[in-house]
């Protein structure tokens, strides 16, 4: 079984953007909503929305209540979780990958999309 959250949970994981620097991942879910275990390498998370959500991870289990807006850095761990509150989720994690060189021909200023 894949612990990568794409694979494992398409229902509420989609990759919005990749390169081979990061992977940008959006999450939703409804109240009530259950993860399976999956796995995050070490992650910016910015929330798009407010939300309460069940985190557990082996035997530790930690409640959260995140507001919309909210950028913070995700530590890479594996886990499974559950929307314990009343609003739908939705969140975008800039998941890192190996650290690369700039790009041959790149600027390195601005967006690049593809």
């Amino acid at each position: 079984m894949s612990l990568d959250p794409v694979q494992s949970n398409p229902d509420h994981y989609r990759v919005v953007f990749e390169n081979d620097r990061v992977r940008v991942l959006e999450y939703t879910d409804r109240p009530g909503d259950r993860t399976t275990p999956h796995q995050h390498p070490d992650s910016v998370m910015y929330t798009l929305s407010s939300f309460r959500r069940r985190l557990v991870s082996g035997d530790a289990e930690r409640e959260v209540e995140m507001p919309a807006g909210l950028a913070g850095w995700l530590p890479a761990q594996q886990h499974h979780g559950e929307n314990i509150g009343d609003t739908e989720t939705h969140v975008l994690f800039v998941e890192l990958k190996e650290q690369g060189a700039p790009a041959e021909g790149s600027s390195g200023l601005g967006p690049q999309t593809g």
